[in-house]
């Protein structure tokens, strides 16, 4: 048995009354007990709490350290390997596809055996691929390092999650969840910095990857100085006692296998909508994100350093808008909020996209403010739609697959976009035209997506075994007690 789990009806009446409340449900405010200012809530968090969610935050960050470095030097990369710079994209591309790939085994592993050792050894990972990928000679060595690193890249988010999140008091959930998913958005302020700094370097862009595979050893560091999350400690609890309790001939492996079975059947719905939400969920990122640095430099003429402004501009409203979306979605349940942004992003396509003055730094600021927003709700409301034994597999590889999915965002929108050339100089198109009919259509499928979709608000992060466990335990306290006070009175 799974706790807390939608029934899955099929039938056409159920059906029909699912979509019919849809609108209802989604307009019907939960019952939260957090403040609306987020600062007292985060009161409840413990010095343990804090160190689990750092160590979380700053590995999810260097995860996107490591994906964006290619992305800031992908034109000197080309340069020095003599290929073209689509060639070079495809690496981009090539790590995006292979990420479910990690997010599968990695989150197996992380259900499996805990959250600490898989996210280590995908740091290790992290340190020897940077390093590998700095000295990379061909082409064809560049598309292997990268390859690999899509699969480690992929294993991280899931236990990650898990780390950050799953022992934090439910009130924090909204802001923390925020916070941590724009940990994203801070690796690439971070990478902007680093490769200006190494721009000038004797090895160039090789000396920016060889600089990112230091710190995460203070990750590995930092994370074998804490324990196992207690949530995890709990459901290996209830494993032992599962065993224990009348089913002693099941090894420990049957046992996995076993509630992996239990959790398919439950969940097997709800996880292909997890997918279909996070795929639009990554177009909505990548389509907006990935040729704007292109149309800033080739359609509107910007130099280099103006570029960078505004993509730091950018930035700052993705840290902005995930951060107080995460913690509004405590008073307007995840699903409305996400249906806000999408709304009002819809609204902001023209000043992001259209503009061609300063203005237009105001307008991808609000954009991203409510693209990154409603990321700002994904990583908590994966965890609470995730069945609990299996909270690291089902997240992170609804994350990876959605990503998957919407790999080709750019190379989509390039294509389109060289049907609409500007001017006689070749190799300039109007990106923002394209880009601005493409978000339409994502801002469009978000909301109906959001709309017609469930959301399990404030779920219980413990498994069913726990909770009863727990029960009969607080029984043969209560148990105790009578018999104490009979004994008294006699």
């Amino acid at each position: 048995m799974l706790h807390d789990v939608p029934v899955i009806d099929l039938s056409p009446s159920s059906i029909g009354k699912y979509f019919k409340t849809r609108i209802s449900s989604l307009c019907t405010l939960p019952e939260s007990h957090a403040p609306i200012n987020p600062f007292p809530s985060l009161k409840h968090m413990t010095r343990r709490n804090w160190l689990f969610f750092g160590v979380a935050f700053f590995g999810w960050t260097w995860d996107a350290v490591d994906f964006f470095a290619v992305s800031i030097t992908a034109s000197e990369i080309a340069e020095t390997l003599d290929r073209p710079l689509t060639d070079i994209t495809w690496g981009i591309t090539l790590v995006l596809m292979l990420r479910s790939v990690g997010a599968i085994g990695f989150g197996l592993a992380g259900d499996r055996w805990g959250r600490k050792w898989p996210f280590i050894i995908n740091c290790a990972i992290f340190i020897v691929l940077e390093i590998g990928t700095g000295f990379v000679k061909t082409y064809q060595d560049f598309l292997a390092v990268r390859a690999l690193f899509g699969v480690a890249m992929g294993g991280l988010f899931g236990n990650a999650a898990a780390t950050a999140l799953e022992d934090a008091p439910a009130e924090c959930r909204g802001v923390l969840s925020g916070l941590f998913q724009q940990g994203y958005a801070f690796g690439y302020l971070l990478v902007v910095v680093f490769s200006r700094a190494f721009e000038n370097t004797a090895k160039g862009w090789r000396s920016l990857f060889w600089f990112t595979a230091g710190p995460p050893v203070l990750i590995i560091a930092w994370r074998l100085c804490l324990p196992e999350t207690d949530a995890f400690l709990n459901e290996l609890r209830a494993r032992k006692e599962a065993q224990e309790q009348g089913i002693e001939s099941i090894s420990k492996a049957e046992l996995f296998r076993k509630q992996a079975k239990d959790a398919l059947k439950h969940y097997w719905l709800i996880t292909i909508y997890l997918v279909i939400f996070m795929a639009i969920m990554n177009f909505s990122s990548h389509g907006s994100q990935d040729l704007y640095p292109s149309m800033l430099k080739n359609q509107l003429g910007y130099s280099s350093d103006r570029v960078t402004v505004t993509m730091v501009v950018a930035n700052l409203g993705a840290l902005c808008g995930g951060v107080t979306m995460g913690h509004l979605s405590e008073f307007l349940g995840r699903r409305l909020t996400v249906s806000i942004c999408a709304i009002i992003g819809g609204a902001l396509i023209y000043p992001a996209f259209m503009l061609k003055n300063s203005g237009i730094n105001a307008g991808v600021f609000f954009l991203q403010f409510m693209v990154q927003g409603a990321w700002g709700v994904c990583p908590v409301f994966l965890s609470e739609m995730s069945p609990p034994a299996f909270r690291a597999f089902v997240a992170g590889t609804s994350y990876q697959l959605g990503n998957l999915a919407s790999s080709a965002s750019s190379t989509i929108e390039a294509r389109i976009g060289s049907r609409f050339p500007l001017g006689d100089k070749p190799g300039i198109y109007d990106y923002g035209k394209v880009m601005a009919i493409f978000m339409g259509c994502v801002f469009g499928a978000l909301l109906i997506a959001a709309i017609l979709g469930m959301e399990r608000f404030h779920a219980d992060f413990r498994t069913e075994e726990h909770i009863a466990s727990e029960a009969a335990h607080d029984k043969f306290e209560e148990k105790a007690e009578d018999s104490m006070l009979e004994h008294k009175e006699n």
